[in-house]
């Protein structure tokens, strides 16, 4: 059987732990939990919080992996943070096993020129890399910073049996039908919440919003209380919600709001991704970088980044065709079961595994 060390960001132990239970989904950790269907065992990452700080995680992810007594064939990551100083050895000749990780971002072109030549080394450490979308995997070639065949297309989706889950306890509590009212944001990263109240304001359609209270840089609860908000308009700063718990409260929704600023990468895409998991419409920002249009694959409607007067028309469109929201949301479950799903994310990366490790 083949072995691959298995590389998060996140509290690994954790995530399996209660995935294990049923109650977290499985695509977060990246096709890893279904791997073994594939003939592909895992030793997972001894994961250890270490905040902002880089060095001490790279020296310390480092130390795991060189100490690891257990044999694998090959590094399976979900980010190269943390990871630097193994891409390095690698890149040099000095770790002989091969790394398949997940690129989140396109490759760039630096104009420092020793920032572009050790880049061009960093890359070369890197055996193989997963992309969320073409759109990535295009903009990465201009740069040539990696031959092509080292780029991968992965349909990164839902766990669908997690969220069958989820779907079946919310309709064994409820007598008749589950009712899906209101809109919901339960995005953090890079959000446009100006944007987003604004119209909800304009509408008087009600919406909650579910955040930290700050992330990426952003310090959302400054800039709520700057604001004008509406009675109609609920924010709540997260703090002690299982995973579990906001799945049933995006479920309940009839539309889920993923409301961005401009990025270079697939900012929203895991909760579009949720949105497809339970079969809720979604209003979402025109992100070009997103593998999917959820427009044409009628799960949603598209608006322009910063455009309040297309939020607004959106909204109002959802609140007064109910049927055609529904539609939506079936149209966004049955593309998550046809096209992007944790299934079908774990084996593109057992094949691409097998492919490397086999050589």
């Amino acid at each position: 059987m083949t072995k691959v060390y298995f590389y998060h960001t996140e509290n690994i132990q954790f995530m399996f732990r209660e995935w294990s239970k049923g109650s977290f989904p499985g695509h977060l950790l990246y096709g890893a939990t279904h791997l073994e269907r594939h003939g592909i065992e895992i030793i997972p990452h001894k994961f250890k919080e270490f905040g902002v700080k880089r060095l001490p995680l790279m020296l310390y992810t480092a130390y795991r992996i060189l100490t690891c007594r257990e044999k694998y064939d090959a590094i399976y990551a979900t980010h190269y943070r943390g990871l630097e100083i193994i891409i390095f050895l690698r890149a040099l000749g000095l770790y002989r096993r091969p790394i398949i990780l997940w690129h989140h971002q396109p490759m760039v072109r630096s104009s420092k020129r020793w920032r572009e030549v050790l880049g061009r080394l960093f890359y070369k450490g890197m055996d193989d890399m997963f992309f969320f979308s073409q759109d990535l995997i295009d903009e990465s070639k201009k740069t040539s910073k990696a031959v092509p065949e080292k780029m991968h297309l992965g349909h990164w989706g839902p766990d669908i049996e997690y969220y069958d889950r989820v779907i079946a306890s919310e309709k064994e509590r409820v007598v008749d039908y589950v009712t899906h009212e209101g809109f919901i944001s339960t995005g953090r990263e890079m959000r446009d919440m100006k944007t987003l109240v604004e119209a909800f304001n304009a509408t008087g359609a009600p919406i909650e919003i579910y955040l930290n209270k700050r992330n990426c840089g952003i310090d959302y609860e400054a800039m709520f209380a700057a604001m004008d908000i509406r009675d109609n308009v609920k924010v709540h700063f997260t703090s002690g919600y299982k995973h579990s718990d906001f799945c049933l409260l995006v479920y309940r929704a009839q539309c889920v709001c993923i409301c961005c600023l401009e990025t270079k990468y697939t900012v929203g895409l895991t909760t579009v991704v949720e949105a497809l998991g339970l079969g809720v419409p979604m209003i979402c920002s025109r992100n070009p970088h997103l593998p999917m249009d959820i427009e044409k694959e009628g799960c949603g409607i598209l608006v322009d980044y910063g455009d309040t007067e297309g939020w607004i028309s959106a909204i109002r469109y959802i609140t007064a065709h109910p049927d055609k929201a529904a539609e939506m949301g079936r149209n966004a479950r049955n593309l998550a079961k046809r096209k992007f799903n944790v299934e079908i994310c774990a084996c593109e990366v057992a094949d691409v595994i097998k492919k490397r490790t086999l050589n």
